[in-house]
């Protein structure tokens, strides 16, 4: 229906799609401002994580979130075999357990960085994230050199931090609730 309704109201030109160039893409996404999160998984692929920016609630009911994840990335055999995975929002003083779990640091040390505890589904939450979403994986679709994983959410936790943690203009920066 969207596709239909779309072309309705819009009228695209005929011809090739202009290309972008990849490196104004990434300038002009570099001021979208993120969240930070930790993404872990664990099962019978074994424990894996790593971090993501490219996550967004998708509905409350269902509560769904989703995903984006890298088909080259070491970790992808683990999160797609486990089918399950833990959505950790990083709070403020969190820089460098990110920087571990978005480079080649073996698995073992990025979780020997945190405390970690376990919900619904085994997979690693961050005892002191500013929350987590404990998921199962309900449908994946391909799209470019991702997957986004569609991710029901079965248990979650708040954390007590007031502060979070986002990436903007390839910088980290810590934002914090105003007062009540």
């Amino acid at each position: 229906m969207l596709p239909n309704a779309m072309a309705s109201n819009h009228v695209m030109p005929s011809g090739a799609p202009p290309v972008l160039p990849k490196a104004d893409y990434r300038n002009a996404m570099a001021r979208l401002g993120a969240a930070v999160n930790i993404i872990t998984t664990d099962g019978p692929a074994g424990r894996a994580g790593f971090t993501a920016s490219a996550v967004c609630s998708v509905t409350d009911e269902p509560p769904m979130l989703l995903v984006c994840l890298n088909r080259s990335a070491s970790v992808y055999p683990a999160f797609t075999a486990n089918g399950v995975l833990c959505v950790n929002v990083l709070a403020a003083g969190h820089q460098a357990l990110s920087g571990l779990f978005g480079g080649k640091t073996p698995m073992d040390e990025r979780f020997a960085a945190g405390r970690w505890s376990r919900k619904a589904t085994g997979s690693p939450v961050l005892e002191d994230a500013a929350a987590s979403f404990d998921c199962r994986v309900v449908q994946a679709t391909s799209a470019g050199t991702h997957d986004v994983l569609f991710c029901e959410a079965l248990a979650i936790a708040i954390g007590g931090a007031a502060q979070s943690l986002i990436y903007f203009d390839r910088r980290y920066h810590e934002i914090a609730a105003p007062p009540h």
